[in-house]
């Protein structure tokens, strides 16, 4: 089983030989969750592409432990990027929405409040919500042994979304209707791509033409329906594939 990873606050400067120190909340998990011992393999990253492996030195009370460092990696920014701006599912679904994206490998996420959405977020909702889902894209970064977190952005709003596609080297909505399958889209090598996944309810027409002006052509998965806290994923898996950032 490959080493556990838990999130440090910089590792600027740090080298092999070195001896870190693992506490609070991170380091309650390490001592007290997982219960690491002397000699176990683990690994440090600051969610931005660095990461020090190394093997416990020791373990203090039920929340420090200090780590041997034996190397240090650093994890270059994979092309194309790929963002997924995503409609805001009901109940937990956005959380799960984060968390599977975020293990298949997408490098952002971008809540959208869509016309159709049946949850808006607003005053202290918001900020708890997106708190929770920044806080499930770390635990699923941890999870899936990854070095470079994705980013989720502050809320947009549809004409910042329409910016944003503007930009994007390709960019797409994923819409029942498409006449073009995703698998089939012509992609980039590099550059980035962005990705948008409606609510429940679809992408009013106001919102699909808007995207149309900024570039962005809607496309199909398959035959299928998926629910919008699963077609993000879906999406992200095909495009990790077909660009041979799976390879």
């Amino acid at each position: 089983m490959t080493a556990p990873v838990f999130l440090v606050g910089s590792l600027a400067g740090v080298r092999p030989g070195d001896t870190l120190t693992l506490d609070g909340p991170e380091g309650r998990h390490a001592v007290s969750v997982r219960r690491l011992r002397t000699g176990e393999e683990v690994v440090l990253t600051d969610g931005g592409g660095a990461g020090a492996y190394g093997t416990v030195a020791g373990v203090e009370g039920k929340d420090r432990l200090t780590v041997a460092v034996t190397d240090v990696r650093s994890e270059a920014p994979q092309t194309p990027r790929i963002t997924v701006v995503q409609a805001l599912p009901k109940g937990d679904r956005g959380e799960l929405a984060v968390e599977t994206m975020t293990e298949t490998g997408v490098d952002a996420v971008v809540p959208w409040a869509a016309a159709r959405c049946v949850t808006q977020w607003k005053g202290e909702r918001a900020a708890k919500s997106l708190a929770k889902w920044r806080a499930t894209a770390r635990e699923a970064g941890k999870q899936s042994r990854r070095l470079t977190f994705p980013e989720v952005a502050d809320p947009m709003t549809t004409k910042q979304v329409a910016a944003l596609l503007a930009e994007a080297d390709f960019a797409a909505v994923l819409h029942e209707e498409g006449s073009t399958p995703l698998a089939t889209a012509g992609l980039p090598e590099s550059g980035s791509i962005v990705l948008v996944v409606g609510p429940e309810g679809g992408v009013s027409p106001e919102e699909l033409a808007a995207f149309a002006a900024a570039g962005a052509r809607p496309y199909r998965l398959g035959r299928s329906v998926l629910r919008t806290s699963t077609a993000g994923t879906a999406a992200t898996a095909l495009l990790l594939g077909r660009t041979g950032r799976w390879s």
